[in-house]
């Protein structure tokens, strides 16, 4: 087996993630993780939350021995084989599949825009009733100072790529609405991230 990997962020928020994941899941369910990177995320949320199913996935195949490493490093057993997953795509999955989570952490300041309306399109597709989107990573918000950190990173990333930067909370609500979803919990993270919870909008009586 490759030797997995290694994202010190990842490793640095992966325990503050979960904690907020354990007070918002029941104890059984299943979940897909976009974007899954290293694996260091999905192997450690899969054996901190043992009676989950977890499908990691990414857009491309070349980090799924990483994904595997870390899946066997941590002993979990409840993490299915990596799937090739591109959020443009217009079907997901062939036949219906759903989840009761659907977990992106840190994709939408490093692609491009578009893919923040295909997430949101995708997972209202894909979650069960009573499902979750929980997103992960640095946001802009109109009403909360940005810190010099982001300010810094946001900078930095636009400069690698003018299709890349940090997003507003009020555009992500915006595409978010558009596919029928909302923002049900805002949780402020450790190195100025957030961890924000949608659902799908209830109908008003």
């Amino acid at each position: 087996m490759s030797s997995p990997n290694v994202s010190p962020a990842a490793d640095r928020n992966k325990q503050p993630i979960l904690d907020v994941l354990l007070g918002l899941l029941p104890a059984r369910g299943n979940a897909l993780e976009i974007a899954s990177g290293t694996g260091q995320h999905v192997a450690w949320f899969a054996a901190g939350l043992p009676g989950w199913t977890w499908q990691p996935s990414d857009a491309q195949a070349d980090g799924f021995g990483s994904i595997d490493a870390w899946v066997a490093a941590q002993g979990a057993r409840n993490v299915r084989a990596p799937v090739v997953l591109d959020v443009m795509a217009a079907s997901w999955f062939q036949g219906p599949q759903l989840f009761d989570l659907i977990y992106c952490a840190n994709m939408l300041h490093i692609a491009p825009w578009v893919t923040c309306a295909a997430l949101m399109r995708g997972s209202a597709r894909h979650l069960a009733p009573g499902g979750k989107l929980v997103t992960y990573g640095p946001y802009l918000e109109d009403d909360v100072p940005t810190s010099p950190g982001n300010l810094s990173f946001d900078q930095s990333l636009r400069e690698r790529n003018p299709a890349w930067g940090i997003r507003r909370i009020e555009d992500v609500k915006a595409q978010a609405a558009k596919a029928g979803l909302t923002l049900i919990a805002r949780h402020a993270m450790p190195a100025n991230n957030l961890l924000l919870v949608w659902a799908r909008e209830e109908p008003s009586s």
